[in-house]
């Protein structure tokens, strides 16, 4: 194959594979059942978005979402933020997850860094849930109660989140290679009930102890009353920790021959916190709903995936990030998911591709920072594996190249649908992507996302075709937050998505939509740091970076732009007098390390002599990377509006360095 540019033809769907697409039945459900006829996936996107409330009503009859009560109204309000959806019905995530799973087919893989890979069945995991319910009613959980999980992507962690969402508890998880520092600034602001957490966890043939870390976390959270210690590292019982019991011995008081029970909760009723951080502050606690998030990832993942009961389902995730209860959510397709539990390099970078033939992934989820390494490592892992039962690939966490199309193509499975696509932790979904019935060209997402109204505006809100544009929502759906925790008059969620355009989801990545409806993704719009898809806030980093004695200030700018995932650019001050050498950068890794998480360990450390304000005292990050990404300063930055406008020269200079590399 010859080296292809953004827009060249890849792949087009076989008359096979479009007429047994999930896309192509539902269509035809729709003709029989609504009298809708749509010759094409852009006319039934467009009424999708046009008509909202017939097109989520039809989303929940043709799923057969399992409700105790039906709705009597789809959407009371259609008005951003705080539309109204499905008023009255009763239901809950957990019970519908349950009732999609098939019987005569493992429900999970698991593969944890040099173990076996274990299959985990639908009844076993129903009565591992129903024990964990058990245990957690008789710790005192309630509805509406927080339950939090310090784990690594394990079969123990799910366990966790369906039995809290049975109870109508809600639910809330950090990764533990997050620091103690980034795990209290989500944990506390939710105020917990019960601490699920592992001792430790493994990486590139590793051990990572995390008690010490428990400690601080079980000593800063006033509300916990009891932990739940999963003994990945098998160090004891309970390790010596108060109030702790071990994974086991919880759920051996639990009775089998109870049956799961389901609280029947309002379709708004909050489901789990989620976090993304903005540039200021802690990190925004997002909460979605129970109702919101089961249509949302049935549609997502049986309409866009194109999952399958027959199907087996892989992401590479952690519990830090969206796509684990992505992962999670791909159940309710009926099928099969794939969990792993270690490092995508270790012991190389073949370990993913092993476990997708092992395992027959079908579809095989990813990060384009993966695929970029892959093809550095210039490994050809289809020449070494039998990869042919892949049907689809799908990437995201920031922009795929058309090299990193092109090297899919040539090195995985040409047969296969590669779906880039792009969403965010806000909605917990991929809102631009994979649409099975069409083809797909280098460099682009497909399209978007039915009932996803993506529009790029430009500065004055108006809507762009074949230009970059601000990406924007202009129609709700019922995965938008219901708000955040402990912002009750929604004044943090207004600023966070409707301030720049009043009424419209302004999303802050860059996108171009071309005329038959492909997007081109830019990256961030705003100065938000996206590190393999986990967003963090700059406020955290300067945080753990200033909390250093010798630095007296600090700015992070990421530079990930189409075709390259993130890197990230640490700038710091010295205190007066401190010199910046080698073992001071050290330590400024170590702390961000140690404080936030080895993924937001910057790529590099460069020394200045002061840090460029607003008149208004804000670090002026959204300037500066416009000029790092090669903007003249005069349209990136305005001198009128800096407190000291000398310090902007420094980066001029930089930027003009580094062009010249």
């Amino acid at each position: 194959m010859n080296e292809v540019t953004e827009g060249s033809l890849l792949w087009a769907p076989p008359a096979a594979v479009k007429e047994n697409a999930n896309l192509t039945h539902y269509m035809a459900w729709l003709a029989g059942h609504y009298g809708l006829a749509f010759d094409s996936y852009r006319a039934l996107w467009q009424w999708s978005v046009s008509d909202v409330a017939q097109f989520w009503q039809s989303i929940w009859e043709y799923f057969a979402v399992k409700a105790s009560r039906q709705p009597s109204e789809i959407v009371a309000d259609k008005t951003m933020p705080g539309a109204r959806w499905f008023v009255g019905a009763r239901l809950n995530y957990a019970e519908n997850i349950f009732e999609k799973m098939t019987a005569f087919q493992p429900a999970v893989f698991y593969q944890a860094e040099e173990g076996p890979l274990l299959e985990i069945g639908r009844q076993e995991l129903y009565e591992k849930t129903s024990a964990l319910a058990q245990a957690l009613r008789a710790m005192g959980v309630q509805r509406g109660d927080r339950v939090v999980a310090y784990l690594p992507n394990v079969p123990e962690a799910m366990i966790g989140l369906l039995a809290t969402a049975s109870l109508g508890a809600i639910w809330s998880s950090c990764s533990p290679d997050f620091g103690s520092r980034s795990v209290l600034d989500r944990f506390s602001q939710i105020e917990p009930k019960v601490l699920l957490a592992a001792d430790g966890y493994r990486y590139n043939g590793q051990p990572f102890d995390r008690l010490k870390v428990l400690r601080e976390l079980q000593g800063a959270l006033p509300t916990l009353e009891r932990t739940i210690l999963v003994p990945l590292l098998g160090q004891g019982a309970a390790a010596g920790l108060p109030n702790t019991v071990a994974w086991d011995e919880a759920l051996a008081g639990g009775d089998v021959s109870i049956p799961l029970s389901f609280e029947q909760v309002p379709f708004d009723h909050p489901l789990w916190v989620l976090y993304s951080s903005g540039t200021t502050g802690l990190p925004k606690p997002i909460v979605h709903g129970h109702g919101g998030i089961i249509l949302e990832h049935v549609k997502e993942t049986s309409l866009h995936m194109d999952l399958k009961p027959q199907d087996r389902f892989f992401w590479y995730t952690s519990t830090g990030w969206m796509m684990w209860n992505y992962l999670v959510g791909g159940l309710l397709a009926g099928g099969s998911i794939v969990m792993v539990n270690g490092s995508p390099g270790y012991p190389d970078m073949n370990v993913l591709w092993k476990l997708a033939a092992e395992a027959g992934v079908t579809y095989f989820g990813t990060s384009a920072a993966f695929i970029h390494a892959c093809m550095k490592a210039e490994i050809k892992p289809s020449e070494q594996f039998d990869l042919s039962r892949i049907r689809a690939l799908g990437s995201t966490g920031s922009p795929l190249s058309p090299a990193g199309f092109q090297w899919v193509y040539e090195n995985v499975n040409r047969d296969l649908a590669l779906e880039s696509f792009s969403g965010g932790t806000d909605l917990c979904t991929g809102f631009i992507g994979g649409i099975r019935i069409q083809p797909v060209y280098a460099g682009e997402l497909q399209g978007a996302s039915l009932g996803a109204s993506v529009q790029a505006f430009d500065e004055t809100g108006r809507p762009v075709i074949d230009e970059v544009g601000e990406l924007v929502i202009t129609e709700p759906m019922p995965s938008m937050p219901l708000y955040f925790w402990n912002d009750p008059d929604n004044r943090r969620y207004r600023e966070s998505y409707f301030e720049m355009y009043p009424g419209v989801w302004r999303h802050g990545d860059w996108i171009k939509i071309n005329e038959r409806g492909g997007c081109v993704i830019y990256g961030r719009s705003d100065s938000t740091i996206n590190r393999h898809g986990v967003r963090m806030g700059t406020s955290e980093i300067y945080q753990a970076v200033e909390s250093i004695p010798e630095i007296a200030d600090s700015l992070v700018i990421d530079l990930e732009a189409l075709g390259g995932e993130s890197h990230m650019l640490l700038f710091v001050v010295p205190q007066e007098g401190v010199a910046f050498d080698d073992v001071l950068a050290q330590q400024i890794r170590w702390k961000i390390r140690e404080d936030i998480s080895p993924r937001h360990v910057p790529d590099e450390i460069i020394a200045v002599d002061q840090v460029p304000y607003t008149l208004s005292g804000k670090k002026m990050e959204v300037p500066v990377r416009k000029i790092l990404l090669g903007q003249p300063v005069d349209k990136a930055a305005n001198p009128g509006a800096m407190r000291n406008p000398a310090a902007i020269q420094f980066f001029a200079d930089f930027a003009a360095a580094r062009q010249k590399h």
